[in-house]
């Protein structure tokens, strides 16, 4: 039986749940330890610097702050427009903060000497999520408009692709890590996307969430490709991208899912909704291992980087940060769909 936790507010706790790759006889353990908990406005993304202890935290008030987690200070903080600002992510490469919001702009600082670098209206209605490409001067924007743009920071921010096929907002873009020309995207018309960067038709569709979905993140196990997907119907799917198949559906959520992510080191699933809820799955059984509530009401945001033990969290009343260590890696289990 796997041992289901809910916690209010608990800064540490362990839970063992066995693999089928070790038929139970090596249970794997985790454990979660609260590092930093901050209250603030709306949270509406958060996103994990690569070599500085920084979490950076978008506001619906239009703020954006950059967190020290290890001090427990405020690195900076600034205005960036009256409009929410839904997306924001980290250029280590390059120093610098990108941010998207409902005002239609894409703005560009550098963190160091919080400079604007760039301003650009890029979309004729709120931009919903931005996803930097990990090695090419590449950012992806999605948006209300139903459009999907590539930009290219070295040819002075221009758009050098348009994707179109989605009937509704479109929720999130990301870069497939395994095959870095391919991306996919989330729309409120129900469907998950497929495409190529050079190519402005996605290659296929994903259809099997009865509602909007809201979010995705790619995995792999061994070699297999997979994507995840968070909904409105108030669960979250696992794909398995070569069959185009949905292998497994996550029921336990009782409001939207907001976001989902898969650990880069360790055989879990995590995924937060409207509820108020961290789900920690099993992902190598699909159970549902433990809840989390942080009484900071609806969660809207997860932050994790492949390599760190840390993941953040956004709520509507503040951003919280935990450690996550575990006795095996994805390289030790397989996933059983």
């Amino acid at each position: 039986m796997p041992i289901i936790l809910e916690i209010i507010g608990l800064t540490h706790f362990c839970f063992n749940f066995a693999t089928d790759k070790f038929d139970g006889k090596q249970p794997l353990s985790l454990t979660i330890e609260k590092e930093f908990a901050q209250n603030s406005e709306r949270v509406k993304s958060v996103d994990q610097h690569p070599t500085e202890p920084w979490i950076l935290v978008s506001l619906y008030s239009g703020t954006v702050c950059i967190w020290n987690y290890q001090s427990q200070t405020i690195e900076k903080s600034f205005k960036v427009t009256e409009s929410p600002v839904r997306s924001a992510k980290f250029i280590a490469r390059e120093n610098w903060i990108v941010t998207a919001s409902d005002d239609k702009y894409i703005r560009v600082y550098n963190y160091d000497t919080m400079e604007k670098i760039k301003e650009y209206e890029a979309h004729t209605d709120f931009i919903r999520s931005i996803a930097v490409h990990p090695t090419l001067p590449y950012l992806l924007s999605c948006s209300d408009d139903k459009v999907i743009k590539l930009w290219d920071w070295e040819k002075d921010w221009s758009c050098t692709q348009i994707f179109e096929g989605h009937s509704h907002y479109v929720m999130q873009v990301a870069f497939n890590p395994k095959d870095t020309s391919t991306f996919a995207s989330a729309s409120l018309d129900g469907t998950i996307k497929i495409w190529n960067i050079g190519s402005p038709t996605a290659e296929f569709t994903l259809d099997g969430h009865s509602k909007g979905v809201n979010c995705i993140d790619y995995f792999s196990c061994g070699d297999k490709p997979y994507l995840l997907s968070g909904s409105d119907d108030f669960t979250a799917k696992v794909w398995d991208i070569e069959t185009k198949s949905c292998v497994q559906t996550l029921e336990g959520h009782e409001h939207n899912v907001t976001a989902v992510c898969v650990h880069a080191e360790l055989p879990i699933i995590i995924t937060v909704s409207e509820d108020g809820n961290v789900h920690i799955w099993n992902a190598t059984t699909f159970r549902l291992e433990s809840k989390l509530n942080y009484a900071l009401e609806r969660a809207w945001a997860i932050g994790h980087l492949k390599g760190s033990d840390k993941v953040a969290f956004g709520f509507d009343k503040g951003t919280i940060v935990v450690k996550m260590n575990g006795s095996h890696t994805w390289d030790s289990v397989d996933l059983q769909a």
